[in-house]
């Protein structure tokens, strides 16, 4: 059997029965989507089951769908890419990465400043796109870089592509990432190059890297690798694990360019696992909370599932699933706590089964394990005698 794991970022389904203590309150990324946008049109993430999840009330069921779905709890502490990912693939998050709520301390700046030899500007909370229209133009003339955060455990460094060149702009990545250690340890070091000649015109471009820490203990990944099958990693999925457990990589620079790669891949003989973000949802759409642009990604998305469906062999089943939410409709501009979606499909498995509401992310990690016939995850419940 082949897994194809595919991650829709931050399509979120609800709020958790924590989610008051993340600050995040009547959160619903997809819910508060189809409630603005009801002529909504993906026909095929509810031919799959989506639609008939529990406790989704905004979307009307149907008879018989074509996959097994369910929703996932989330048990690590936090709402990030790191979290999620690491908890889907059976690395529980208890104690919360460090975040820097007024940016970063004076002694990390400077010591970041002397290793680059770079001057910073930022150093504070901020959205992408507000960052860039407050200190783009100051950026482009004086080559000073950029650095800012966000709720999340993040240090990001932004730069013009024609003025700090990405290999310059990766380097220095690398050297944040060998400061943000120990007490000061950051999930993610991002790299974001953008273009454009002045305020108002600024773009992030789909060269973005993200330097995460290594995993505290070995991922579903690891032992897929160990048992001497492909670990093919498509989007952000190896900067994520910081490479570990992959054993093949591509970058995309958008959701689509996902979608092609994970066809690509699946029309190919290769054995175990096929894991793929989408993460135009979440940094094109959730951030800036554009709830048009983010209906149509889903849309986009939708179109193209019947073409992933034709592309699997007899015996291949496709997970879908979010990491956390990003409501589109919420204030502020951070990541949102929300349960998430889980669609399992294949030719050979089970159609219409209800996985229920599932205690941890952990679950799916366990039980693509499970279907590549690996025990050696600890944390989670497998559902795959539920759907084989």
């Amino acid at each position: 059997m082949r897994v194809i794991w595919m991650i829709i970022d931050s399509v979120g389904i609800g709020e958790m029965p924590d989610s008051k203590d993340f600050g995040d309150i009547g959160v619903n990324t997809l819910g508060n989507i189809v409630k603005f946008y009801k002529d909504i049109k993906i026909p095929n993430l509810i031919n799959l089951g989506i639609a008939n999840i529990d406790k989704i009330d905004f979307l009307d069921s149907i008879e018989n769908p074509i996959g097994c779905f369910g929703r996932c709890l989330e048990v690590s502490n936090g709402k990030d890419t790191t979290t999620g990912h690491w908890e889907m693939t059976g690395v529980l998050v208890k104690k919360p990465f460090k975040t820097f709520e007024n940016g970063f301390p004076k002694d990390i700046i400077e010591e970041f400043e002397r290793r680059t030899n770079r001057k910073v500007v930022g150093n504070k909370p901020a959205s992408g796109t507000e960052i860039l229209d407050e200190y783009g133009e100051h950026q482009m003339k004086t080559g000073d870089v950029i650095v800012y955060t966000s709720a999340d455990s993040v240090f990001q460094i932004a730069a013009h592509e024609e003025v700090i060149p990405l290999d310059e702009l990766y380097k220095m990545c690398e050297i944040a990432r060998k400061i943000m250690i120990g007490d000061n340890a950051v999930a993610r070091v991002i790299a974001r190059p953008y273009i454009g000649k002045k305020k108002g015109e600024f773009e992030r471009t789909s060269n973005r890297r993200d330097y995460s820490l290594n995993p505290f203990e070995k991922t579903v990944l690891d032992y897929i690798k160990e048992s001497n099958l492909d670990v093919i990693a498509v989007g952000k999925i190896e900067d994520i694990f910081n490479g570990q457990g992959i054993t093949e990589a591509i970058h995309t620079k958008d959701n689509m360019d996902g979608v092609d790669q994970t066809i690509n891949y699946i029309k190919k003989e290769n054995k175990g696992l096929i894991f793929t973000n989408l993460v135009d949802f979440d940094s094109k759409y959730g951030h800036r909370r554009d709830v048009l642009g983010y209906k149509n990604a889903l849309e986009e998305f939708d179109k193209r599932i019947p073409e992933i469906i034709d592309a699997m062999k007899e015996d291949d089943i496709l997970i879908i699933n979010s990491d956390h939410g990003n409501d589109p409709t919420y204030k502020g501009t951070d990541h949102t706590r929300e349960s998430i979606p889980v669609l399992v499909y294949g030719k050979n498995i089970k159609n219409g089964v209800n996985l229920g509401i599932r205690k941890s992310f952990a679950d799916i990690g366990k039980t693509v394990s499970d279907i590549l016939n690996i025990d050696k995850l600890e944390n989670g419940i497998s559902f795959k005698d539920e759907i084989m």
